[in-house]
């Protein structure tokens, strides 16, 4: 296999992992993932979003958590911003990179925020200006990019169509994201294949999902087709709001566990991650949904209570 020999992580346990968690996260939590995924090497980190508090309440902390944080140089520290309050919100908090999300579904788009597609994305207009005005990243989203939870299969021309439309926003990156993780290998690099025909390829990202247990598979299945962005959140934080009960974000750890052993370099400590994994899981009582975290802490546990052979 022809593969990149580097791949960037995008982390984004601290917003898109978090958001759906019932019971509020300390502030002090979330600062402490953050500062702990900085240690471990991640060169861009989404750490917040600016909406609405009465939308996202878990995220009503975002001004205090960006100020609190400990930024490293070359760490790019990104927020989600759904309008000018929001973007505003986001340059006094020294966002290095604000997201904007669309959707590839006509029917999604309609369910979560009563507007057309292309209505979403006119609504983006002055975001992105500002962002272009102020040089600020600007990363778009596209939800529902493999299937949607309303009408089903998306057609790889309607993908296609919004990533035009990112584009022309001037988006510095696009990520094709499986929103319900019901993508196959071979529809992901179908859409990946036709998305760079309108974007630069180097600049695609995938956010994989793994409701149906694809996400790694999806991920190499990108890999061979030249991505090498991918999205991933620690200790697997987030869930499928469309799917009761399923797993969401495709643990980081599992990511590096796979990529290492492909010989590609990420520049993240695997180790460190898993400890953060733990910390994570620990901090708000959840069961940590990486595979690779969970053996290599108790395979670590296990070595610490071995006696020692006597002399």
């Amino acid at each position: 296999m022809n593969l990149p020999n580097y791949v960037k992580i995008v982390e984004v346990g601290p917003r898109d992992g978090l958001q759906n968690e019932k019971a509020m996260v300390p502030t002090d939590v979330k600062v402490a993932l953050i500062n702990q995924l900085t240690e471990a090497g991640f060169v861009n980190i989404e750490a917040a979003s600016f909406v609405s508090p009465k939308w996202v309440p878990q995220m009503a902390d975002g001004a205090d958590v960006m100020a609190r944080i400990q930024r490293r140089p070359g760490t790019l520290y990104s927020v989600l911003t759904p309008n000018m309050k929001g973007f505003e919100g986001a340059v006094a908090a020294g966002a290095d990179e604000v997201v904007i999300f669309g959707a590839a579904s006509e029917a999604f788009s309609q369910k979560n925020i009563n507007c057309s597609i292309a209505e979403s994305i006119a609504r983006f207009e002055p975001v992105a200006a500002a962002a272009k005005d102020k040089g600020i990243r600007l990363r778009g989203s596209i939800s529902c990019s493999l299937g949607c939870p309303y009408q089903g299969e998306v057609p790889v021309s309607a993908v296609v169509d919004v990533v035009r439309r990112m584009r022309e926003l001037g988006c510095d990156e696009i990520d094709i994201a499986d929103t319900i993780g019901v993508g196959t290998p071979g529809k992901v690099q179908d859409v990946m294949r036709a998305a760079s025909a309108e974007f630069a390829l180097d600049r695609l990202s995938g956010h994989f999902h793994d409701t149906y247990g694809q996400a790694l598979s999806n991920i190499l299945a990108s890999l061979e087709v030249g991505i090498s962005i991918f999205h991933a959140s620690v200790a697997g934080l987030g869930g499928c709001p469309y799917a009761k009960g399923a797993t969401g974000n495709v643990a980081t750890e599992d990511v590096l566990y796979m990529l290492h052993g492909l010989g590609i370099h990420t520049g993240i400590d695997l180790e460190a991650v898993v400890r953060t994994g733990d910390y994570i899981s620990q901090a708000i009582g959840r069961t940590n949904s990486s595979r690779v975290g969970r053996a290599l802490l108790t395979k670590w546990a296990a070595a610490s209570e071995a006696t020692p052979a006597c002399a």
